[in-house]
């Protein structure tokens, strides 16, 4: 072997990742982007009942990420992404979709929304972006 590969726990390949958002935010910042797409804002206890979370824990998430700057608390709890906000969660919707039809086309089946959920943190854009080319590449089913 020419290189040395290099093996960690998930737990290591976790801490060495640098990204600004952790595998939680992007869940919370998806979910926004899912429920702002048609009144362009939700509320803190809509984002809480899609989790299922308790409104303490979505409201500090939105804490979160109102201070990387992907979102804005306004009044009543109404949660509305910036640009950088909008842009992440853009990317965040497009990965899980594309993992998504992927499960969808090896398995055979309607959805496969858990699956997707636990896989689409560990896809770098790359990668993502093959498989979506992939799919495009297939022949209807």
């Amino acid at each position: 072997m020419d290189t040395e590969q290099l093996f960690y726990t998930q737990n290591g390949y976790d801490r060495a990742d640098t990204g600004p958002l952790t595998t939680a935010m992007e869940d919370y910042l998806e979910m926004i982007c899912r429920l702002t797409r048609t009144g362009g804002y939700t509320r803190i206890s809509a984002l809480a009942r899609e989790l299922h979370v308790q409104p303490s824990s979505a409201s500090k998430m939105a804490a979160l990420l109102r201070a990387g700057g992907y979102l804005t608390n306004e009044r009543y709890g109404c949660l509305r992404l910036t640009e950088k906000g909008a842009q992440a969660g853009a990317y965040l919707l497009y990965r899980h979709d594309v993992l998504n039809r992927l499960l969808r086309r090896i398995n055979g089946s309607a959805d496969e929304l858990e699956q997707t959920e636990r896989i689409e943190h560990y896809i770098d854009v790359r990668t993502v972006r093959n498989i979506d080319a992939f799919l495009d590449g297939l022949p209807a089913r």
